[in-house]
């Protein structure tokens, strides 16, 4: 499945993205969990900086 993202993922008209994975706590239980999202590649950085 990894490899059919990363190939739909590229485009034609070239601008990229990247899958980006982060581990968030919940407010209500305190558990973690894992939040996925696609992103493009030159804002990568922006999305990990904000809460």
């Amino acid at each position: 499945m990894a490899k059919k993202v990363v190939a739909t993922l590229k485009t034609s008209t070239g601008k990229s993205f990247a899958k980006v994975i982060r581990m968030v706590r919940s407010e209500k239980t305190g558990a973690y969990f894992f939040k996925e999202e696609v992103v493009p590649s030159d804002s990568v950085q922006e999305y990990l900086k904000k809460k």
